[in-house]
Formats: structure tokens, sequence, C-alpha cells
């Protein structure tokens, strides 16, 4: 038999709280258009934040160097719909800034890159 104090769990367990407590229920956040690959700084070091989930502590540390909402997923090991609503809240209480890509569009697209990008593809 074990001892009592051991741990019944490991690293590789993952997250012991579901991932729709730490969003309290919400699956999707509509206030902010937030990609993979959007990047997201701290603006401030979270002095007085009120949310008491390790996860938005862990953010802000994350984000004192600009981060894709990709890597702070993989980073905080939450699903990418989970760091989204995080970093929304973060968003809102002016914890932290992001930037998304600006959108290419057909008219304005440098035709150099397309060809790169089909060259690379047929490469594959």
């Amino acid at each position: 038999m074990s001892d009592r104090r051991d741990p019944w769990f490991d690293d590789d367990a993952g997250p012991l709280v579901p991932a729709y407590a730490v969003t309290r229920g919400r699956t999707a956040s509509n206030r902010h258009e937030l990609d993979m690959i959007t990047l997201v700084i701290t603006m401030s070091t979270g002095l007085g934040l009120t949310r008491l989930e390790p996860e938005y502590r862990e953010i802000l540390q994350l984000c004192g160097v600009p981060k894709s909402v990709a890597e702070i997923s993989a980073e905080i090991r939450r699903p990418l719909a989970v760091t989204k609503i995080l970093i929304g809240d973060l968003i809102d209480d002016g914890y932290v800034a992001y930037r998304s890509p600006r959108p290419m569009n057909a008219d304005s697209a440098d035709i150099n890159l397309l060809r790169t990008v089909l060259d690379g593809i047929r490469a594959l």
C-alpha cells in the first residue's frame, strides 16, 4: 500500500481543473477577434488582479515579451478556446494588449510573396 502523503497524480495527468471550470462555463468570447497568431503583450504587472485562477497570472508572466495565442495556449496547457477566453478577460481588464494580423486582400497581395508560398507548397 502506498503512503497517504504520496500524490495520486503526476504531471502527465494534465491540469486537474476542467477547462470549463476555469472559464466559468463560457465557451466563446465575442468581444475580441483573437486568432492563433494574434500577438499578446502584458501592459500591467498584474498588481490588483482580482481574478484568482492561476492561468491569468501565468499569462501575464509569459507575455512580458509578445507571444502568440497559440504559444500561450501551449505554455499554460489549456485548449485554444479556453486560452482565448482568458486572454479576452485580461484585455477587458486592461492588463494585456493584443495585435491581430492584418487581413490580406487580393488587391494588396504581394505577387512575390504569393509565388514564394506556392513554390514552398510545391516543394512539399
